[in-house]
């Protein structure tokens, strides 16, 4: 963390990047178009137009590996957030104050990475819960007076991305029929998850699933093997589902709601997961050219899914990810901060670099909508990796996944951290 006046923004954009930012035709290759001003840097020598595939070929000029993922934060002030103004800061204090009853339950010297430790938490958290029938204006001076806004970028890049999910809602049974055959598992006895920081402080955030085998831990099942059968003798089955289809994006969303025969309905939340890699199906359908990448929305892959059976299971096996998961006896989704999720206020992010618990200012747009708002970290998921990358929760219901399906915004976004763990950066 820094102290500076506002930076100026970088872009860096090469081939890979472009390719994966920008839509292209259905089985073509993304290609620049060799102009006088298509520019590539190669053994610290500018190459322009046509004389760069030369160079490339003859000089062994090969692109830079990517930088791994690095938080950078600079120390702006509360102007510099777009928006902020205007906003209802008082909507996000109901979610912040659940993040403050997590936090109370940690050692005062427990570290939270960039948000300092628990112990600098206390002020803050005192002081919301205090506030009585805060107004907008009151919750601002709250947040101006405890806080502190830091923007974010990583290696530079300042582009975040934002998308949207939803606690679905899908008909279920509790008994197995010809109807509702798909299982929904809860988590088995044989699944070890271990946190790797808890081994190494290099890899705080990162954790480890699988399955011990005499005594050595290997990979837990993929999805294709859990289908076929290889749980079956654990007798995992909570609830039934008709849909694999809808079961599939339960479990990308990590909770939901099953809606009985009787009307009534159980709440179910995330319990664990395979420890497979999450491979996303909007991806994979771009690389296969079935849609480009500004088509790519959970409707449009559930349309996709839909329209063609033969295929869909095989695309979903390509994703070897499984989500387990419990009822919830409070009957609300619960984030992997431990709290309850508010809607249009809970952010998944990525806990390597983001803290649960921290406030974010989202600035970000997709086409004419922008989003401006105050969120809190309080959940993550399997597609949300990197210091740019956030999931905000719309609730539950059709109106919900109306709003976070096609969300696709991108902008910056600014961490608030309080004034006492900003003073030790």
């Amino acid at each position: 963390m820094t102290d500076a006046t506002k930076p100026r923004p970088q872009f860096i954009v090469t081939p890979a990047q472009a390719g994966i930012q920008r839509s292209k035709p259905s089985g073509r290759s993304w290609a620049p178009a060799f102009a006088g001003a298509t520019k590539v840097l190669c053994g610290g020598r500018i190459a322009h137009g046509a004389a760069l595939v030369v160079i490339g070929l003859l000089a062994g000029c090969a692109p830079r590996p990517p930088l791994p993922p690095h938080l950078e934060l600079t120390r702006v002030s509360f102007a510099d957030l777009p928006g902020w103004r205007d906003g209802d800061e008082a909507a996000a204090l109901p979610a912040l104050l659940k993040s403050c009853g997590a936090l109370a339950k940690l050692p005062d010297d427990a570290r939270l990475g960039v948000a300092g430790l628990a112990g600098d938490w206390r002020r803050p958290c005192t002081d919301a819960a205090a506030l009585t029938n805060p107004t907008a204006d009151t919750a601002r001076n709250f947040f101006e007076t405890e806080f502190a806004p830091f923007a974010a970028a990583d290696n530079g890049k300042t582009d975040a991305l934002v998308t949207g999910y939803y606690e679905p809602e899908l008909a279920g049974a509790r008994r197995q029929s010809a109807r509702f055959a798909v299982p929904i598992l809860a988590r088995p006895l044989d699944l070890v998850s271990a946190d790797l920081g808890a081994f190494r402080p290099a890899w705080r955030g990162e954790r480890i699933s699988g399955r011990v085998v005499g005594s050595a831990l290997v990979p837990y099942w993929t999805r294709a093997q859990i289908e076929a059968g290889a749980l079956n003798r654990f007798h995992l089955a909570l609830l039934y589902a008709a849909d694999p289809i809808d079961l599939f994006f339960l479990q990308v969303q990590g909770s939901g709601r099953v809606r009985l025969a009787d009307g009534r309905t159980v709440e179910i939340g995330y319990a664990g997961e395979n420890g497979r890699a999450y491979v996303a199906l909007g991806k994979l359908l771009v690389e296969r050219g079935a849609m480009t990448l500004d088509q790519v929305s959970l409707q449009s892959i559930k349309a996709w899914l839909r329209a063609h059976p033969d295929d869909a299971k095989t695309l979903m096996d390509d994703n070897p990810s499984y989500v387990f998961f419990r009822v919830l006896p409070g009957g609300a989704p619960i984030g992997a901060e431990g709290v309850e999720l508010t809607p249009g206020r809970s952010l998944a992010v990525d806990p390597r670099f983001v803290p649960l618990g921290v406030p974010l200012w989202l600035d970000v747009a997709q086409g004419d909508s922008a989003i401006r708002r105050l969120v809190v970290a309080q959940d993550t998921g399997g597609a949300i990796s990197g210091p740019l990358r956030g999931d905000l929760f719309w609730g539950a219901g059709e109106t919900a996944e109306a709003r976070a399906g096609p969300l696709r915004a991108v902008g910056r976004t600014f961490l608030l951290l309080p004034k006492l763990a900003a003073s030790k950066g």
